[in-house]
């Protein structure tokens, strides 16, 4: 007797993007600390990498550096020049650039450091087009050090990477469940949005990523996508194309 076949559900779809850049903030890897680097977080993310790369999808991160320093706000406490915060910032980019790195190689994942600040002994320096063959290699790409440039946040370095290596989707990683009218920590009213436009993301001031990087993704029509990391499987469900968090799109 022959066995009825199984309805292949959401779980069982195949990718729907291709290449996909995951931006990541540094405060990401704080866990229920305060500074530094929880190492069963920063784990747990490589796990969710890791399986996503096994349906046969290349992938890029941006890392932030918050969760060690953060440029403007060290700018504006201790009185050092913006500047030079924001390169001590790009540094602190790097060092969770090595952290992950490091965490995906022990998982058995091929990575390559890639850095927009140039420091030979510990990262490749960046070129668009190593770093795009080294996705077609298999390899997982961690852009660090942000663009190069101070008065730029990574937010806007994971949009122009996100183009120059020519994503499908732009992915960013928060510790909510998408876009809200407010912050839903501070305001139990706040209801989520599931999808915007990119102009509705920027006349409401909305904090999805900044306005630079909205403008440089709405200018190329680069999807963005906002969820929840925190929640395993997430980025699965994602990149399957299963609705997950807020979707900012052209409309």
């Amino acid at each position: 007797m022959a066995k009825a076949k199984r309805k292949a559900g959401p779980e069982a779809r195949r990718p729907k993007y291709k290449r996909v850049l995951l931006k990541l903030s540094g405060e990401a890897l704080l866990g229920k600390g305060e500074w530094g680097i929880d190492h069963d977080v920063l784990n747990g993310i490589c796990r969710q990498v890791i399986a996503a790369k096994k349906l046969g999808v290349e992938i890029a991160l941006v890392i932030g550096g918050g969760n060690i320093m953060r440029g403007a706000i060290e700018a504006r406490r201790e009185g050092v020049d913006r500047s030079t915060a924001d390169h001590m910032g790009m540094l602190a980019t790097v060092i969770n650039a090595l952290a992950l790195q490091n965490a995906l190689e022990h998982m058995g994942t091929f990575t390559r450091v890639m850095s927009a600040i140039e420091m030979h002994q510990v990262a490749e320096s960046y070129i668009r087009r190593r770093a795009v063959r080294h996705l077609e290699k298999g390899r997982t790409v961690i852009f660090a050090a942000g663009t190069g440039n101070p008065y730029f946040t990574t937010d806007t370095a994971a949009a122009l990477r996100a183009m120059e290596i020519g994503a499908d989707v732009l992915v960013k990683a928060t510790k909510v469940d998408g876009v809200y009218t407010a912050d839903p920590v501070k305001d139990p009213t706040a209801t989520r949005f599931t999808e915007l436009t990119y102009l509705e993301v920027l006349k409401r001031r909305l904090k999805v990523m900044d306005a630079t990087a909205i403008s440089l993704c709405m200018d190329n029509n680069l999807p963005i996508v906002v969820f929840n990391l925190n929640k395993p499987g997430n980025l699965l469900r994602l990149i399957r194309g299963v609705r997950v968090g807020t979707l900012v799109h052209g409309g």
